[in-house]
């Protein structure tokens, strides 16, 4: 009895060993394949332009891209702000003495034909500019009035002459043309022009 147990068991045994072996699968475990898809570079896409719009203050009539704005200037009287407005179109222009074109322009031809544009006639130099019109306190000034100047050293002959563009609160602009900068805006407070002013003079 004991015998025919035994040869049961080995045979058992036997049929255990020959058959096939199971295949396992395995697989990758979820934090694998989280830790491959995250350390995999992102696409880049292409990058992206970004464009910046500059933009320059344009109230003075200076720097803008267009040389030809001009600035209006608010004057209750048509005449004198259309005065004004031409002598600011050759703002820019370089000096030339006897010049009144925007190939050259000297301070009195300046002032000579922004008169001109509105039929109004002037002499063509500024000592004689200035027995025209009526003279006036400094103090007094206002836009498309005339100031005078003597620029040599040592003299009170008048060789130079402006036009006001803005009068406010003791700030007096004028419009002329400079031997060294061409046509240009100057204050009558700088020290040059302060201690060559001589007189004012109101046209209109």
């Amino acid at each position: 009895m004991n015998k025919i147990v035994l040869l049961l068991i080995l045979a058992t045994l036997m049929s255990c060993g020959s058959s096939k072996s199971k295949r396992v699968v395995t697989t990758k475990s979820e934090s694998e394949v989280i830790s491959q898809t995250t350390n995999k570079p992102a696409r880049r896409g292409p990058a992206r332009k970004t464009t910046t719009t500059t933009s320059r203050n344009t109230e003075t009539g200076h720097n803008t891209e267009d040389n030809q704005n001009i600035e209006v200037i608010p004057i209750s009287s048509p005449l004198i702000a259309n005065i004004i407005n031409t002598a600011k179109s050759y703002e820019g222009v370089r000096y030339k003495y006897g010049g009144t074109t925007k190939k050259g322009m000297d301070c009195s031809g300046l002032i000579f034909t922004a008169f001109q544009s509105e039929d109004i006639s002037l002499p063509r130099s500024s000592s004689a500019m200035a027995t025209h019109g009526d003279w006036i306190d400094v103090k007094e000034v206002k836009e498309g009035d005339l100031l005078f100047f003597a620029t040599k050293r040592n003299s009170r002959t008048i060789n130079h002459v402006g036009l006001v563009t803005s009068s406010r609160l003791g700030r007096v602009e004028f419009i002329h043309a400079s031997t060294s900068k061409g046509v240009m805006t100057s204050l009558l407070s700088e020290r040059y022009w302060y201690f060559a002013f001589v007189q004012a003079r109101r046209i209109l």
